[in-house]
């Protein structure tokens, strides 16, 4: 990715990298709260942690407009014939007009006899599965956000639910929060076979943040090494002046 891909953005060089150098030891759920952050830089962290995470999403996604623009480049493997499919999206084509309308409020599952009262998995919910040895992950971000389940009258532990009561609950709550899941139709263009793959915005979002500062960081290194300049100063510079540099360097 283009260092020119942050010109205009609000968020700066320099704190972008500085989100960029605390996530590179870190997991997905740090790794998307440090980029939340990037997005809502006024909220805190209890707060972040505290977002449903369709909305989250949501912000993300506006973030990635914001620093790299409006495309999105995808690249899925096929499973039938193993050729590359590569696709070229917009934002507002994947999260959709309404994407960050999300479900407030307790939500409800009735169904044989089973009354199911639950929240919908934020963020922290995310986080606190990932470090969590359990490895039924699923049951157990489900547990985590049930508020009061029973069935026939007689109240029933939240990790105690039988699966097919989890599975309606998971339902329930992607169709409350469709952006926390966001799935693209595809269609290979080799073979014709149809599949649907996830979008993951925290991992797509980071894995261009990556690109961006490892070539930043390059292009720091030549300017400093050439002109003498501090990395304040180099980040200071915008992208197209940035760029004119590189070029007299290269032509020296």
């Amino acid at each position: 990715m283009s260092p020119e891909g942050t010109a205009g953005a609000s968020v700066g060089a320099a704190a972008l990298l500085a989100v960029w150098e605390s996530g590179l030891a870190a997991g997905y759920a740090k790794r998307a709260l440090l980029l939340h952050s990037a997005a809502r830089p006024a909220a805190g962290t209890e707060e972040l942690l505290s977002v449903p995470v369709g909305r989250r999403d949501a912000d993300l996604f506006a973030l990635r407009r914001e620093l790299f623009g409006e495309r999105l480049e995808v690249r899925v493997t096929c499973r039938q014939c193993g050729g590359e499919m590569e696709f070229t999206l917009g934002v507002q084509d994947v999260i959709g007009a309404g994407a960050a309308e999300v479900a407030d409020g307790p939500l409800a599952v009735e169904a044989d006899g089973w009354t199911v009262r639950f929240r919908l998995p934020t963020a922290g919910d995310l986080a606190a599965v990932e470090a969590s040895p359990v490895v039924e992950a699923g049951a157990e971000l489900v547990a985590r956000c049930v508020l009061h389940a029973e069935r026939s009258g007689t109240e029933v532990a939240a990790d105690a639910l039988p699966e097919h009561v989890r599975q309606r609950v998971a339902q329930a709550a992607a169709e409350a929060d469709p952006g926390a899941d966001v799935r693209l139709n595809l269609t290979c263009p080799d073979c014709g076979h149809a599949a649907t793959a996830e979008l993951d915005i925290g991992s797509y979002l980071w894995a261009e943040l990556d690109a961006w500062a490892r070539g930043t960081l390059q292009d720091v290194h030549l300017l400093a090494g050439h002109y003498g300049w501090s990395e304040s100063e180099v980040l200071a510079l915008s992208p197209l002046r940035r760029r004119y540099y590189l070029e007299l360097c290269a032509d020296a």
